[in-house]
């Protein structure tokens, strides 16, 4: 662990004004993934806020079947006569005990992996946290910097073993915890994946203490369960010299022996390292992108995961946020272009078109895949349009024929199945060419929030961002068609009366495209976001002189410093924080949250009708400050309506990174 970093930058290198200050230091989040699903979460404090905190979160059903292994290791140090106690928990009390925290002289993040500075006296411990690629296992390394004489190490593994979404109440749950060469093994109930924790040279004793309560803060804030207890499973002591490491292992694979260890930190800095050479080749632009840019690349890659199939062990997919979503359709197929079109990634791009038309059904794309393996769920209207898009994107950066036409027919079948109509009432209508979608009590489009049976924005009829992408899809099969030396004819003539169609979205009046026509009571002329996207995809339906209109009315009414607001704030229903209760929170999720994936699109929409590219890129420049924020290293998935724009939803969103790097790349690339 003696090599320079991957990428170090000042915005993610943190010294005690931010990791020693208790407020600041536990409202910022870090994050390992292992590409299967499986991820690491934590606070730069060291106490658990969040269900999904955890060092070892395994997807024990890639993708998903995610569950709490290990939820953290708590050290205590004797140096120099002294013990000092690293560890920082909050209790159900609200007692912070102990305050490790106070000896955090400084945080940073090399590559992806956190790492942490202590200060004890006048030695140095460091401590780093990583995953290991496609296995469910952490590594966490200590590396004794500075001392004059050797630093005892002792630590105490706390485990658990529940869904993430989930709390543990201990009860008279007793698990078994074997001692095994090199470490523990345990067991938490008959048929359990059993848990390694294994280092070399380490002293290790077998525990069973529960401690109960621990105080879930971010839980309580947002009106759920907020108590969580964890088994002290084991405890393990080591003398380090100055200069001494020793590296811990958390695994649920089958046992994992030495050479998991060996060479572990090599690999996953071989790992970030190859998606910076990756995107470096790729883009010539690269070479003039500011630091935070490569962050972002190294963070497009933690929401890549495999998603094994009986017929295709190589099938992929891509996870819509952490700490708490699995892979959607729509988010997908939004986050493909800019995860890995952008980040010079196509074969791994086409693995997912090609995983995901395996799922096509009745001409529709899952809208999401259920945590407990359950049948997807296809209650989307857009996901499947985006597919067409995220088609498009992938056959003009890698001119593959050999993808598309293994696709195309499965365009076809899905264009044949909207215009004869397929579940929830999608369907083309005859009149106007235009797509209508929608029943009571179903959400069908990507503003999909539901407070009991009451769906926040219902958006029935002929939503302006459906039509936006079915004319778009139309477009689009018109030149796959033109590129395997098929008749473009019937492609083009649809998507013509689906331009005329669309007109009826267009207010002279308000200056501005409606939300919906033909719903239930009408049409409704609430100025939202959606329209945005008649501007920014690669076949737009409206003017050049509309499509100025539009974008200039999101800039005045919609755009904040990190996206759009998801209605203007002028409207009744506006509202300008995200908080509370599920259903407090759900009310405002779509009713003025501001969306960050949104910031691309409008900022390529803007570039398009003003030719700006210096103002364009311009409207990105303030994510560079939020990844010192909320989620490090990240994007989130949204922030309140109202000054500050405080993040919140998810720290880390894939549709959040994609659309900032797809964006930027094709403005600095002039592929705008």
């Amino acid at each position: 662990m003696h090599e320079a970093p991957v990428a170090s930058f000042a915005m993610l290198d943190f010294g005690r004004e931010i990791a020693g200050w208790l407020p600041a230091a536990e409202r910022r989040e870090w994050l390992c993934t292992n590409g299967i699903g499986g991820f690491a979460s934590g606070t730069v404090a060291g106490l658990l806020r969040r269900r999904y905190h955890g060092l070892l979160v395994a997807a024990l059903a890639p993708p998903l079947g995610r569950t709490v292994l290990v939820a953290k290791i708590d050290e205590v140090v004797d140096y120099a006569s002294a013990q000092v106690a690293l560890g920082t928990n909050r209790w159900a009390d609200g007692a912070v005990q102990p305050e490790g925290y106070r000896h955090i002289e400084r945080f940073r993040l090399e590559g992806t992996a956190p790492v942490w500075t202590y200060a004890i006296g006048d030695a140095l411990l460091e401590k780093r946290v990583w995953m290991e690629q496609g296995a469910n296992t952490t590594h966490v390394g200590y590396r004794l910097l500075r001392a004059t004489e050797p630093m005892r190490l002792e630590g105490r593994v706390l485990v658990n073993y529940r869904d993430y979404h989930a709390e543990t109440r201990a009860g008279d749950w007793r698990m078994a915890v074997d001692a095994i060469p090199g470490g523990l093994a345990i067991t938490a109930f008959d048929g359990a994946r059993p848990v390694y924790a294994l280092a070399p040279g380490v002293e290790w004793s077998a525990t069973h203490d529960w401690c109960l309560g621990f105080d879930l803060a971010c839980e309580r804030e947002r009106g759920l369960g907020a108590l969580d207890d964890n088994l002290a499973a084991g405890r393990f002591r080591i003398a380090l010299p100055p200069g001494g490491e020793v590296t811990l292992t958390l695994s649920a694979e089958a046992r994992p022996g030495r050479k998991v260890q060996e060479g572990a930190w090599a690999r996953r800095r071989s790992h970030d390292a190859s998606l910076l050479d990756t995107w470096r080749r790729a883009r010539p632009e690269a070479a003039g992108a500011p630091p935070w840019i490569e962050r972002l690349v190294l963070a497009a890659d933690q929401f890549v995961v495999a998603r094994p199939l009986p017929d295709d062990p190589g099938g992929m997919s891509i996870i819509a946020g952490y700490p708490w979503f699995g892979d959607w359709g729509r988010d997908t197929m939004i986050a493909l272009p800019g995860l890995l079109l952008a980040t010079g990634r196509h074969e791994v791009a086409a693995r997912i078109l090609r995983t995901f038309a395996r799922f096509v059904d009745h001409g529709m794309l899952p809208n999401r895949f259920p945590d407990a393996g359950e049948a997807p769920e296809y209650n989307t209207a857009d996901a499947t349009l985006w597919y067409f898009e995220a088609v498009r994107a992938y056959v003009d950066a890698s001119g593959d024929g050999a993808t598309l036409s293994a696709l195309f027919p499965v365009l076809a079948d899905v264009v044949g199945w909207h215009r004869r109509g397929t579940r929830y009432g999608i369907g083309a209508d005859p009149a106007d060419g235009l797509l209508r979608a929608g029943e009571p009590g179903v959400q069908l489009t990507w503003m999909d929030a539901k407070v009991g049976d009451r769906v926040v924005t219902p958006r029935i009829g002929k939503p302006v961002e459906i039509n936006a992408l079915w004319y778009n899809a139309l477009r689009a099969m018109a030149g796959f068609a033109r590129r395997l030396g098929k008749a473009p004819d019937e492609w083009e003539e649809l998507a013509a009366r689906a331009a005329a169609g669309f007109e009826r979205f267009w207010s002279e009046a308000a200056g501005y495209c409606r939300d919906v026509v033909d719903g239930p009571g009408g049409d409704d002329d609430s100025l939202r976001p959606n329209q945005i996207l008649a501007v920014s995809l690669a076949h737009a339906p409206l003017s050049p002189a509309r499509r100025r209109r539009v974008v200039d009315a999101c800039a005045r009414h919609l755009l904040t410093s990190f996206g759009l607001r998801s209605l203007a704030p002028g409207h009744p229903a506006y509202q300008g924080r995200y908080g509370g209760g599920p259903g407090e929170r759900d009310g405002a999720y779509h009713q003025g949250a501001v969306w960050a994936w949104l910031l691309g699109p409008f900022a390529l929409a803007h570039f398009r009708v003003h030719g700006d590219a210096e103002a364009a890129l311009g409207f990105l420049a303030p994510i560079a400050h939020h990844l010192g924020d909320h989620g490090l290293g990240s994007v989130a998935e949204i922030f309140d309506g109202d000054p500050p724009f405080t993040p919140n939803g998810c720290p880390a969103q894939a549709w959040s990174v994609a659309e900032v790097l797809r964006v930027w790349t094709a403005i600095r690339s002039g592929a705008a």
